[in-house]
């Protein structure tokens, strides 16, 4: 009779499995304009949006759950007739610079979005920072700067005679870190310099893209319509002056004020 030992199977190794065998799914990509945002399937030397040549950068395609990012901001309002609507003008607040009041329209709304273009340099930060400053006398204002350190926007307005302790500064570019000062500090007036610098860890692509700059752009209205701050959005003009367009066209209920006609100045 055979032992028990020699009634057992013979020890056969296996090999061990490795990464190799049990490839990642490839990651979907699309094609997207520089220019005007538009997508592709695939490269293409021209953009079959725009029309514009050698525009198409490759990234990483949004998954499904990305339309969650937006909610409404309040429940569905019931249909109104043109004659019940209380047309009352809406209330502003000047800034305290008479020529910014003027191309504001009369000054700044609560929950307005406003956007300030120009060239790079022309003075747009040094306009929004003495508007701040003095409404900071009478108003909770917040500064994110995302090219300026807290020390370099101090020096600057050390250099303008800008004194105002209560002026608060957040050196930032990520755009959930800035939703969640907003948040918990509330404030009536919030500057973003520039929205080009800021960045959404929704998506892949880089600061100050097209897909970057239309995301904050658009979650940065929802603050202000939903918390009532009235936001101001710095933008760079660089290429043609087709970039205010395009942020324009992306964001609702927004005043394009283009800051050569509004240098401080006395006319007389």
């Amino acid at each position: 009779m055979p032992t028990p030992a020699a009634m057992r199977w013979p020890a056969v190794a296996f090999p061990v499995p490795t990464f190799e065998d049990f490839p990642l799914a490839k990651t979907k990509t699309v094609y997207t304009c520089t220019e005007c945002g538009g997508t592709a399937p695939r490269w293409a030397g021209q953009c079959p949006h725009c029309q514009q040549w050698n525009t198409l950068v490759e990234t990483v395609a949004e998954s499904s759950g990305a339309a969650k990012r937006f909610q409404p901001l309040a429940a569905s309002a019931m249909v109104l007739k043109l004659s019940e609507i209380d047309a009352a003008d809406v209330p502003r607040f000047s800034s305290g610079i008479d020529e910014f009041d003027r191309v504001l329209g009369g000054g700044l709304v609560a929950g307005g979005v406003v956007l300030i273009g120009g060239d790079p340099g022309i003075g747009k930060s040094t306009l929004l920072l003495q508007a701040l400053a003095n409404l900071a006398g009478h108003r909770r204002v917040l500064y994110v700067s995302g090219e300026e350190s807290g020390a370099q926007i101090a020096l600057r307005a050390r250099r303008l005679g800008v004194e105002s302790p209560s002026l608060g500064l957040l050196a930032e570019i990520q755009l959930e870190k800035i939703q969640a000062t907003l948040e918990a500090e509330k404030p009536d007036v919030a500057v973003i310099d520039s929205i080009q610098t800021l960045y959404s860890e929704a998506l892949t692509s880089a600061p100050g893209s097209v897909a970057q700059v239309r995301e904050c752009a658009a979650q940065l209205t929802r603050i202000a319509k939903s918390s009532g701050t009235t936001i101001i959005l710095v933008g760079h003009v660089t290429k043609e002056a087709a970039w205010p367009a395009r942020a324009c066209s992306s964001i609702s209920s927004i005043l394009c004020c283009i800051s050569k006609a509004i240098r401080i100045r006395h006319t007389g």
